[in-house]
Formats: structure tokens, C-alpha cells, sequence
């Protein structure tokens, strides 16, 4: 059962990123306050969901949240600035669209860079842990998923509808064959030696299709 909220007495936002350890693509960030009470025993983690269960929760969390946005850091932002900050950046943009001013913010993960003179707690694998986060969690990665579904209409060859930008074998062979996009995070590995390549490639997931 995931927690309500970390302290009832505050107005909290959990924040969440989707598309970090990707190749390809942008980062995807969300912020969610939920309502006082609300409940819903399906929402958790993302990544334990399947994507018709995702999409279901999607429109509860639309529909019940308080407020909620997301936030998007493209492929040439994070080659100037790094994955760890690009996702640090979008979860502030998120924020920015807040049309409720949160007065503490839940964080997934183990390090955040401060919002405004907002106080956050940082919470390892708080998406399995906080409805907040979990909520967060789910609009991140749908709406990233929807975004990479449309860059595979324009660049088919790589397979982003399956794989969502992730190192699958099929992506890096179709950067072998066809070369970068401008969607591809050039400062990623986009290609190990061929020593590397067998221990790196892995194959799609439920976590990301």
C-alpha cells in the first residue's frame, strides 16, 4: 500500500522523471499534488504496470489530482548539461506550470537540485512508495511514450515504439546501419566496442513498451 503523503499538514507535490537511460529522445518529467483522501489501489511504480493499466490511471490521476504537469528536456539540452541535471531540469519545468504552489515536493531518487525555496525530501524507489510519485511516475511515462511513438513515424528504422529510445539491440543496430538522428543523445555511448556490445544490449521490457 503506498502512503498518502509525507506530512498531511503541507501541500505536496511528487515529481518524477521517465526516459533517463535512454539513447534517444527527451527526458520526461511530471509533477502531481493529489486531493486530501484520494485513494486508489492500482496506482504504483510505473515500471510494474502494464500499459493498459497505465493508461487507465492516467486518466484518474488527470481527472482527481489536485493539479498536476509535466515538464521536457530535449536531447541537445541534456548533451549540454548531462542526464542527471536534464532530469533535474525538467521536473523543475513541470513545476513551473504548477498552477498551485506546492509547499514540500517528494522526489524520486537520491538527489535533487533545490526548486525555488522549496523544502523536498528525496526518496529512493519512492515511486513504489508515495501515490504522489507513483502518480508522477505514470504521466511521465505515458506522455513520453506518446512522443516517442511519433518520432518512430518519422525515423522507423530504429524501432522507438518498442524499445522508447532504450539500448535494445535493435536501436544500436540501427545506429550501426543508419547512423544518429537529431533525436540521439550524442554524449551517450550510442555504440560500445564489440567487446562491450554483448554485455550492453538488452531487449524490450514491459518497463518501457
Amino acid at each position: 500500500m503506498l502512503l498518502p503523503y509525507l506530512d498531511k499538514n503541507r501541500i505536496e507535490a511528487g515529481c518524477d522523471e521517465a526516459g533517463r537511460g535512454c539513447l534517444a529522445g527527451a527526458v520526461f518529467a511530471a509533477a502531481v499534488i493529489l486531493p486530501s483522501g484520494f485513494s486508489c489501489e492500482e496506482l504504483n511504480d510505473s515500471k510494474q504496470l502494464s500499459k493498459k493499466q497505465r493508461d487507465k490511471l492516467r486518466l484518474i490521476i488527470e481527472k482527481e489530482a489536485l493539479d498536476w504537469a509535466t515538464g521536457i528536456v530535449s536531447p541537445q539540452e541534456i548533451d549540454e548539461i548531462n542526464i542527471l541535471n536534464a532530469s533535474f531540469l525538467a521536473m523543475h519545468r513541470a513545476l513551473d506550470q504548477l498552477k498551485i504552489q506546492p509547499q514540500h515536493l517528494l522526489i524520486d531518487g537520491n538527489r535533487f537540485n533545490k526548486y525555488k525555496e522549496i523544502p523536498y525530501t528525496t526518496i529512493i524507489k519512492g515511486d513504489g512508495k508515495y501515490l504522489s510519485i507513483a502518480a508522477a511516475s505514470i504521466l511521465a511515462k505515458t506522455y513520453r511514450d506518446e512522443y516517442m511513438f511519433r518520432l518512430h513515424e518519422e525515423f522507423p528504422k530504429y524501432d522507438w515504439k518498442n524499445n522508447k529510445g532504450y539500448p535494445t539491440k535493435r536501436h544500436r543496430q540501427g545506429i550501426k546501419e543508419f547512423g544518429t538522428t537529431t533525436y540521439h543523445r550524442l554524449s551517450f555511448t550510442l555504440l560500445p566496442d564489440e567487446k562491450q556490445l554483448s554485455l550492453n544490449l538488452f531487449e524490450p521490457s514491459d518497463n518501457f513498451v
